[in-house]
């Protein structure tokens, strides 16, 4: 494998991780939204990675790619809130399904692999140049 796979498939990775980072921003964003029903409440959202594949017999040489966004099928949260200005008439509300501890863990793991990945851009430049080097 060539430098310059290695190099492609991090960067594959930096960019799934950045697409982890924002969905997480975004269900942490919503975290206290309200709603009076349960068909417009936020729902946690989810990236879905799959393997590219390039290469002889199957190897993982391409990188990997986020092949969708799911929401989480978990419940909502249904609180009974009769003097809320969200309350449905029968006096619930509808918070999101987003669980902020499982969110953070998510978001120092995929921070972590995104460093990880950024040490093997550097690890790999550094080889370059020093390869370049001893051409002198």
């Amino acid at each position: 494998m060539s430098l310059f796979n290695t190099m492609a498939i991090s960067g594959s990775a930096m960019h799934a991780q950045t697409v982890r980072l924002n969905t997480i921003a975004s269900n942490m964003a919503n975290v206290d939204s309200i709603s009076s029903n349960q068909n417009e409440t936020y729902r946690s959202k989810q990236p879905v990675f799959e393997t590219v594949l390039q290469g002889q017999k199957g190897l993982p040489s391409g990188g990997v790619r986020v092949r969708e966004i799911v929401e989480n099928p978990q419940p909502l949260v249904m609180e009974y809130q009769p003097n809320h200005p969200m309350a449905n008439e029968e006096g619930y509300i509808f918070r999101p399904n987003v669980n902020v501890i499982e969110e953070m863990a998510n978001m120092m793991a995929a921070s972590r692999n995104y460093e990880t990945n950024v040490e093997v851009l550097n690890t790999v430049k550094q080889l370059m140049l020093r390869t370049i080097q001893l051409g002198k």
